[in-house]
């Protein structure tokens, strides 16, 4: 029996881990994958605080160290079911079943992706899931940002203020965001710092080393061009992974809801990092929310007299 049970070893699980393993409580985390989550993927992180400049992998490393360490056990088991229901929780993973007093869930959101000949050869060299992560590599160069939601134009706008000149495609004719962030944009292209490129979607990234150019394909004329630039940002949604979290409120989007404490709508389940509805998903965010939550479940553990 787990004092808590922690679904995922991103920077929000492993941050909960540090602080209940400094409490003295007993905590499992549970992993499919590798330490890190997104994490991982992010070439350059230079947001974080106290650290000048650092890849996300080795991020990812040193944090994994630090709990590990400590001696808190993970295991790369992939969660297939959860009995959240009851007093003691249920966790099956596709080797064993383990029970806990609490769990935190920290399972994270995977990237929408595009899903054309090059993307995942130049992830991490050039195309980019977060423009506020990675828009500083590319001061004064031209980039291209794909999507037509609030996400893209949002990107659009931060990327204004860094790159020298902006590609937005998307596959409509009229953008889904918010009408106030659209007449942003406009006000941009007649600035000349965007260019629209609508009714298109990115059929394949070229590049060598690093991405050098995209093709792009006109869905009215079936035209393609080929349009240079040195970063393409994908922003066409991201997909909570939740599957596994049967009872647990979720929003629109799919992400679970929680209160400022962390809480899910289940007594004794937790919940933060990027599968929750939070409206900031960076990796000091999600630290922030498995320290948040360490200390609810501190005192649901102590309310319960589980402590």
């Amino acid at each position: 029996m787990y004092d808590c049970i922690i679904i995922g070893c991103g920077p929000s699980g492993m941050t909960c881990a540090l602080y209940l393993k400094r409490a003295g409580k007993n905590a499992l985390v549970l992993e499919r994958s590798m330490p890190g989550g997104q994490m991982v993927i992010t070439t350059n992180v230079e947001n974080y605080p106290g650290i000048m400049h650092i890849d996300g992998a080795s991020l990812a490393t040193q944090m994994f160290e630090q709990i590990t360490n400590l001696g808190v056990t993970v295991l790369f088991e992939d969660v297939t079911s959860c009995d959240l229901s009851g007093d003691t929780k249920i966790v099956k993973t596709d080797k064993n079943q383990y029970e806990g007093k609490t769990v935190y869930i920290a399972t994270g959101a995977t990237n929408r992706l595009l899903n054309v000949e090059g993307e995942k050869k130049f992830t991490s060299k050039g195309v980019s899931y977060c423009a506020t992560c990675d828009g500083a590599l590319y001061k004064n160069k031209n980039v291209a940002v794909v999507g037509g939601g609030n996400t893209s134009l949002e990107d659009c706008l931060y990327l204004s203020n860094v790159a020298k000149k902006i590609y937005l495609i998307h596959r409509r004719d009229e953008f889904r965001g918010d009408d106030i962030l659209v007449q942003k944009i406009k006000k941009l292209e007649r600035e000349g710092k965007i260019e629209l490129v609508l009714n298109s979607q990115v059929v394949e990234i070229l590049g060598d080393e690093k991405v050098k150019s995209i093709k792009v394909l006109n869905k009215i004329t079936s035209q393609t061009k080929t349009i240079d630039v040195d970063a393409l940002f994908v922003a066409i949604g991201r997909k909570p992974d939740t599957e596994m979290f049967e009872g647990v409120d979720v929003d629109e989007s799919g992400y679970i809801k929680v209160d400022k404490e962390k809480n899910t709508n289940i007594s004794g389940v937790f919940c933060g990092g990027d599968v929750s509805n939070t409206d900031l998903r960076q990796i000091v965010t999600a630290c922030g929310d498995g320290a948040r939550a360490s200390i609810s479940i501190n005192s649901y553990l102590a309310k319960h007299n589980h402590s």
